[in-house]
């Protein structure tokens, strides 16, 4: 097993960076827009759809519609600002704290959606389509003036969320002794919570010195720190419903990893969340 997840990562690192700094904003929200129907896919089964048909179907939809969310908007690398952006990016704030909610009541809360395939659904899709606006308009950051400047906000946000999560699984494994939520994730420990926090903050400091990515250290600091707390969010979300589907992975598409979902948990909360508070509400435009 660790021999393929460790060929997966080899692969797979070197696509995600080539994608970020490569392909321009249209052709990259294509990518992000493929990766979206395939999260769709694996979270019909979240939802309850055990039929393969009927994924496909939301697979399909999904993409159909960020496809024409995103076509509506021929100019949106040179205004982020535009309604369906926005609504998008502050419904992900709000469908984050929901999720708080839900993961510190679990199992009780689980009452109130466990026997519907409609809010299930809804959740994904304040899960997908939030994440996929957050990756689009960061990668359009500042475009026009410098076509890698959004490539490195979000090479920033993904080594922020994976540096956070190797933190805590470090300080976890070093000093873990209390369990952060032992009835959704049992292997989380509050711990590996804080050493998580601690490496973001270290994270945030290097990248800024090394990156100069032209925004106030303590802003830089704020959207960083909430950002990793959003990607463990992410994480036991999904964990959650996995557990509720009663599936260990989300997928199998990639070997070793498990699914998309399963290796994009953390981003689809910590990147949207990101965007949000950097464009709209510390309006780093």
């Amino acid at each position: 097993m660790l021999k393929y997840r460790l060929i997966s990562a080899f692969v797979l690192i070197p696509v995600v960076i080539a994608a970020l700094f490569l392909l321009p904003p249209m052709g990259f929200g294509i990518v992000t827009l493929v990766v979206c129907m395939l999260a769709a896919w694996e979270w019909g089964q979240l939802s309850g759809f055990t039929s393969r048909t009927q994924r496909v179907w939301l697979a399909v939809l999904c993409g159909l519609l960020l496809a024409l969310m995103l076509f509506m908007l021929p100019a949106y690398h040179n205004d982020l600002h535009q309604p369906v952006v926005e609504i998008s990016l502050w419904a992900s704030l709000v469908w984050w704290m929901v999720a708080l909610v839900l993961v510190l009541f679990y199992p009780a809360s689980a009452a109130t959606w466990r026997h519907s395939k409609t809010l299930r659904l809804i959740f994904g899709l304040l899960t997908i389509v939030p994440f996929f606006w957050g990756m689009v308009v960061l990668r359009a950051w500042h475009y026009t003036i410098n076509p890698y400047s959004g490539a490195l906000w979000l090479l920033y946000v993904m080594i922020l969320v994976w540096g956070a999560d190797s933190g805590a699984y470090m300080f976890g494994k070093l000093f873990g002794k209390h369990k952060l939520a032992p009835k959704v994730s049992p292997g989380k420990t509050w711990q590996g919570f804080f050493g998580g926090l601690v490496t973001a903050a270290i994270i945030s400091w290097a990248y800024g010195q090394w990156a100069n990515l032209e925004v106030e250290p303590a802003t830089l600091l704020i959207c960083s720190v909430v950002a990793a707390l959003a990607s463990v969010l992410g994480d036991l979300t999904e964990s959650m419903f996995k557990r509720e589907a009663g599936i260990k992975d989300s997928g199998h598409l990639i070997p070793g990893h498990g699914g998309i979902l399963d290796r994009i948990d953390s981003l689809t909360a910590a990147v949207p969340v990101f965007a949000c508070l950097l464009l709209l509400v510390f309006r780093m435009v």
